[in-house]
Formats: structure tokens, C-alpha cells, sequence
């Protein structure tokens, strides 16, 4: 994977790795790809909503294709995720496939399936990372959001993967007002089972945006967050999750950028590709896997994509002596909270974005919902029009249809 041959000739002396980064590579770094939307839980602030499977998912067939095709364009690794992917069928199989194919894999589980067998079988394959998810350092915290049990599960999932000698896998957080003062408990979790913590912002994406309010850090526990992981980032990790608090002086380790369409990316069940895992809306759709070209042409060819490397103005913000760290903040947080896409990040950290969020209406119909939803109590929603130029939806897409298949079935415990 290279960077795209016209940004790359000469780059200027003293020119960052990050500011490559932003006009694109001609391959993604790594993408998130949901097997499936089928899922034994219903978190709260699920960011996919969900629950129910979608019956037009990619056949196993057609996921080796982009697995081949992955391995083609060198790409490092897959984020796969979900719903809960463990519970599609074929997920070893491909799995066993990826890293055959000189693709890692690292997958995010809320552990249901990571039996003592499959502990085993994760620990003797090097090329797979395993992402355990817990959003409480309690039960109490953790199974409210999560769901009861979840807590247990969770945990027996670790107890396993330590004991067939899996050293370095993740315990993903989501942090929420309600686990920030968790952080060291957090830690002290990860190092009991040789794991290494992996902290995520909440987004208000999927069933996220019906809870975001409720749910996302306030300003102090933004400052309380960045001063931990200013202590402790070097043994944290945080990808590209927290680049909006670099506002408050110090950048944070991880990428501090947002690499939507430009290092990262979505593939979702059917085979869409989104800008964003945590935009999935019309509005960032950049094509589907199935179409001629494959992913390739839609990672390299898309308008949407194209458009996303090209310099950046900055809008409300290019004023701001901390634009060059923030950026703006979170594509997704201002999409989904109803905030313009050049103006500050919903959780500005100097205040910017606490205006605009009180100056919104009451009523909430005219805030982007995500394009589908999938969970198992969803109710319909009123289709609300968008204006935004980055790209338009397909008027023959087909909605998604209820399927009342139980993503479990088969399952033995």
C-alpha cells in the first residue's frame, strides 16, 4: 500500500506522516467490515442498531471475493465487527480465510462465543486480534447499557482467552459519562487477563443518536479524560477516537485526524461502503462491493471519497488557534446531532459546540436518523430530507426488510 502517486512525488521536508494521510492512500490502512447485523444483544448505544439479521448479507463466496480483493490492494487488516459476528455461520471460515490470505483480523465480540475451544483456536493463529467489548468496570455500569449478563459474559470471555495463553488482546471501551471515573479500573481489568485497553468515543450513530444526550461525557469529564489519558495514552489505545481534545493543548497519541475515505472506512452486510463506521446514512454512501470494479473502484474512484481528500477549509473553525490539532472535530458527532459539517464538533472541548446544540429546535424531526435500522423492537421512522452536497442517495436502493431470524440459532452453551 503506498500513498496515492499524485500526493506522494517529493513530499516537503519536515512533512508529517498525518498531513499524507489526509489527501488519502490508494489502499485503506485498515476498514471496518460488519459481517452482519445479527446480534444476541441490543446495547443502547449500538452504533449499527442492531439485532436483526439482513437477508441479502454478502454470501460466504462473495466475502472471500473482498477478502481477495483486500489482499490484492495489500490492505494491512479487517475491523470486523457487527451485530455480533461470531454468530454468522461461516465466521471461522473466513476468518481462517483472511489471515491465509495475508489479511489480519482483528474482530470486536461481546464474547458469547469465545468458548475455551475457540480461546485455543484464537491464541495459535498470530494474524488475529480479538476486541473484547465492556462499557462498565462494574456490572451495574456495564449492564445497564449493555444488557444483563453481559457483564459475566464479558469477563468468561477474558477468562478464557488468558488461559489459552492469548496475551495483548483488547478490552474496548465506549466511554460514557457514566465510566470515565472507571478509567483506572478499566486498566487494572486489562491487566489482569494480559490484555490491552482500547478506549472509543460514543458517537451518536445508530441507537447511539437516541441516547448520546444522555450519555456523552460532560465538559469536565472531557478534561478528567484527557488528563488520563495524557498519563496513561502510551499504554492505551484510542485510534483515531479523541483528536477533537488535543483542543485543550497536547496532542494525544493515536492518529489525530479523522480518516473517513481517507485511511478508513465501512464495508456494512450488503456490502455498502460507507465514508465512516460511525456515519451509516445515505449521505456517505460511496458505492457497494457488488458493483463492477469491486471495492477497489470504489475506494479509489468514488466521488464521495475523492471529494473527502481534497483540502480542507476549516468553515467556523479555520480561525481557531486549535484547528490544526482538532480539525473540527467528528464528521459523525455533527452529522448525527444536527450540527453544520463545517462547524465545531458537538463536544468542542473550547466551548464552541454547547451554543449550537441549545440553539437547536425542540423538536428533533429534522436531525439525520442513520439510513436503516435493524433492531429487533425497531419502530418506523419518519423519513426526513437531507441537504448536504457530499453525495446522494440511490433511489432504487430497497429498504431493509424484517427478518425474525433468530441470530443465535444453534447455539450451544
Amino acid at each position: 500500500m503506498t500513498v496515492t502517486p499524485e500526493r506522494a512525488a517529493s513530499p516537503a521536508p519536515g512533512t508529517r506522516l498525518v498531513d499524507l494521510f489526509e489527501h488519502g492512500l490508494d489502499a485503506p490502512i485498515c476498514l471496518t467490515w460488519e459481517l452482519t447485523y445479527a446480534c444476541n444483544l441490543a446495547c443502547a448505544h449500538c452504533l449499527s442498531s442492531s439485532g436483526r439479521r439482513d437477508p441479502r448479507e454478502l454470501s460466504t463466496d462473495e466475502c472471500k471475493a473482498v477478502i481477495d480483493e483486500l489482499q490484492r490492494m495489500q490492505v494491512f487488516y479487517v475491523n470486523i465487527g457487527g451485530g455480533e459476528p461470531t454468530v454468522r455461520s461461516d465466521f471461522w471460515e473466513l476468518l481462517d480465510y483472511a489471515t491465509s490470505h495475508s489479511v489480519g483480523v482483528k474482530f470486536s465480540t461481546n464474547g458469547v462465543r469465545i468458548t475455551p475451544e475457540a480461546a485455543r483456536r484464537l491464541a495459535a493463529n498470530d494474524y488475529v486480534d480479538v476486541q473484547i467489548s465492556l462499557d462498565g468496570a462494574t456490572p451495574e455500569v456495564n449492564d445497564a447499557v449493555r444488557g444483563p449478563g453481559s457483564y459475566a459474559t464479558a469477563i468468561r470471555a477474558m477468562e478464557n482467552l488468558a488461559e489459552a495463553g492469548m496475551r495483548n488482546f483488547k478490552l474496548s471501551v465506549v466511554c460514557t459519562r457514566h465510566n470515565i471515573p472507571q478509567m483506572d479500573a478499566f486498566k487494572e481489568i486489562a491487566d489482569r487477563y494480559g490484555a490491552q485497553l482500547r478506549l472509543t468515543r460514543l458517537r451518536p450513530s445508530g441507537r447511539g443518536a437516541d441516547v448520546w444526550d444522555e450519555l456523552h461525557p460532560l465538559p469536565g469529564q472531557q478534561r478528567e479524560l484527557y488528563d488520563w489519558l495524557i498519563a496513561n495514552g502510551d499504554k492505551v489505545l484510542t485510534g483515531d477516537s479523541f483528536f477533537h481534545l488535543s483542543a485543550y493543548g497536547q496532542a494525544l497519541p493515536g492518529l489525530n485526524l479523522c480518516g473517513a475515505g481517507r485511511v478508513v472506512c465501512l464495508i456494512d452486510p450488503i456490502g455498502d461502503v460507507y465514508a465512516c463506521p460511525f456515519a451509516i446514512h445515505d449521505e456517505f454512501l460511496a458505492g457497494n462491493v457488488r458493483q463492477p470494479g469491486g471495492f477497489a473502484e470504489v475506494w479509489r474512484q468514488s466521488e464521495l471519497f475523492l471529494g473527502l481528500r481534497e483540502p480542507q477549509t476549516g468553515g467556523a473553525c479555520s480561525s481557531c488557534s486549535f484547528y490544526s490539532t482538532c480539525k473540527g472535530g467528528c464528521m459523525a458527532a455533527k452529522f448525527f446531532t444536527g450540527l453544520p459539517l463545517d462547524g465545531p464538533d458537538p463536544e468542542c472541548v473550547r466551548g464552541h459546540g454547547e451554543a449550537l446544540l441549545a440553539g437547536r429546535p425542540e423538536d428533533r424531526s429534522s436531525i439525520p436518523r442513520p439510513s436503516a435500522d435493524h433492531s429487533r423492537t425497531a419502530k418506523p421512522r419518519r423519513a426526513v430530507p437531507v441537504k448536504l452536497s457530499l453525495t446522494r442517495p440511490d433511489p432504487e436502493r430497497r429498504p431493509v426488510s424484517a427478518c425474525e431470524e433468530n441470530p443465535l440459532a444453534g447455539l450451544t452453551l
